[in-house]
């Protein structure tokens, strides 16, 4: 079984192209989205319609959930521009689309030939919440037992991280597809491939044309620091969605 990872989109359908591309040409059998389709990107109708189109199974993210829900929002105001992003959003998209945020789960999970595979975009009962997986393996294999899976998958950080747990346990976040903040400009992706052996895990990143994605951000009056973000892999100005200004 070849499971495909992927988190984090935020409506940049150029970097989300990309990946499904890729993991289709390395046989990804099933794609799964943390959540987090929409926020900060100028294309929250395209990118809902294909991941639709793929079929790819999503999870609510936090900036869907402020989107889809009139009680959804910070308990706090918030610096940044993500609260503005989020209202253009909700201007633009589409009535269909907007139900298909509404119909999405918080939490999801996927039978496995080594048993279940949990997945969520920050916890498994709050989008806005984020799991702390850089943990010792004692806690984080309490945390696999507490969740009742052999693989736990997050998102919400937007950096790649992963840590093995004893022999078939596992615990990743696949970092960012649209807003990606490791240093390095790209789509972030992950392959998980399960056999009743053992599991194999690549962690990547495809190149694309993020100039054209950040030429879309201006083009559609959103703010250059989002821009800037998407071609450098780092944010040089809080864009203000978390309580350090990070997504």
């Amino acid at each position: 079984m070849i499971i495909g990872l992927i988190s984090d989109v935020h409506a940049n359908v150029i970097a989300l192209e990309a990946a499904l591309e890729a993991l289709e040409e390395r046989g990804a059998e099933v794609v799964v989205c943390l959540g987090d389709l929409v926020g900060y990107g100028p294309s929250p109708n395209e990118t809902i319609e294909l991941l639709r189109d793929k079929g790819v199974h999503c999870t609510l993210g936090a900036a869907d959930e402020r989107v889809a829900y009139s009680f959804a929002g910070p308990a706090a105001p918030r610096k940044g521009v993500a609260d503005d992003i989020l209202e253009w959003t909700k201007s633009v998209l589409e009535p269909e689309n907007l139900r298909f945020l509404q119909s999405l789960a918080v939490q999801q999970r996927l039978q496995t030939p080594l048993g279940w595979l949990r997945y969520f975009h920050g916890s498994h009962d709050n989008p806005s919440e984020r799991l702390n997986l850089n943990r010792d393996p004692i806690s984080l294999g309490r945390m696999l037992e507490r969740h009742r899976c052999n693989i736990l998958v997050a998102g919400s950080t937007h950096v790649p991280f992963y840590r093995h747990i004893g022999d078939n346990g596992l615990v990743l976040n696949p970092g960012s597809v649209g807003l990606s903040l490791n240093g390095e400009p790209g789509a972030d992706y992950a392959l998980l491939t399960i056999t009743d052996s053992g599991l194999e895990l690549e962690m990547d990143k495809v190149e694309y044309d993020f100039a054209a994605a950040a030429f879309e951000v201006l083009a559609w009056g959103l703010p250059a620091a989002v821009a800037e973000a998407v071609q450098h892999g780092r944010m040089t100005e809080r864009l203000g969605s978390g309580p350090d200004g990070a997504p």
